[in-house]
């Protein structure tokens, strides 16, 4: 496994990259309400990126092996979508839950991050794991410093949301990011303590724990894109950027309407 440690330069890039992206979800907020589609929220975060901030939409036209090009800005997961979905015409409603997951390049480096958003009032359910699944990617996040193991994550944030009854998605994973979106390490939200590759200061890569308020299993949708819960249960995801520093993590997508961590 060949991890980039990042440069002073590209640490600073990584940070104005991650803070304007982050600045999309705090844009994009007001927006979200009963009666807006996701292709319009699509339409306005792609606007802001391209004329306000003048960076590159990173999903557009995104195409890993073995997929089609991923047709919009921004991926737009609601209730039982678990991540990837892709923008269209439905409306969102009073109680939906919404992940809002945004990517950008910022003079050749990548911003990456996520947010939950509830349009109208949230059941109870929705709000229940929504901010479950945020304290879970905070208590990942929280183990990270130099001779951490990436084992030390997964397992922060599974011991915590399975006594709750909800379980980790498996199939996809926070990865590594800087002028390549993804890079190594593959970051698993499951796992063992001190096991794992050991993490040393300027590493770089995201936290994304996708949380199902049933049971894990998923199955991805004819677009060969949308991953939904397969018991049809509602999901869940927060994303943040991580910088392992010298004595601990800094976080290099928070902006000044990210919600603020839970307390420790």
């Amino acid at each position: 496994m060949s991890v980039t440690i990042k440069s002073a330069q590209d640490i600073e890039g990584m940070r104005r990259a991650g803070r304007m992206t982050a600045e999309i979800l705090d844009y994009i907020t007001p927006f979200v309400k009963p009666g807006v589609s996701t292709n319009e929220l699509d339409s306005l975060c792609h606007r802001f990126m391209i004329d306000v901030q003048r960076g590159i939409a990173a999903n557009v036209n995104y195409t890993p092996p073995g997929h089609t090009p991923f047709p919009k800005s921004i991926c737009t997961s609601v209730n039982h979508v678990v991540c990837h979905g892709i923008p269209g015409d439905k409306k969102l409603k009073d109680g939906d839950i919404v992940n809002i997951d945004v990517a950008m390049i910022v003079d050749g480096y990548f911003g990456d991050t996520s947010r939950m958003f509830y349009v109208g009032k949230p059941s109870i359910a929705g709000k229940r794991l929504s901010e479950a699944t945020y304290e879970a990617m905070w208590r990942g996040i929280r183990v990270v410093r130099p001779g951490a193991r990436l084992g030390d994550i997964g397992h922060a944030i599974q011991s915590y949301v399975e006594p709750l009854g909800f379980s980790v998605v498996r199939e996809f994973c926070g990865h590594g990011i800087g002028k390549k979106y993804h890079e190594e390490p593959q970051v698993l939200h499951y796992g063992r303590p001190n096991t794992g590759l050991t993490l040393l200061p300027g590493m770089m890569f995201t936290i994304e724990p996708m949380i199902n308020a049933g049971r894990s299993g998923i199955r991805t949708l004819a677009d060969g894109w949308t991953a939904v819960t397969a018991d049809h249960s509602l999901s869940a995801q927060w994303e943040h950027t991580i910088l392992v520093t010298e004595d601990g993590f800094e976080v290099t997508t928070l902006s000044a309407g990210s919600p603020p961590p839970p307390l420790a």
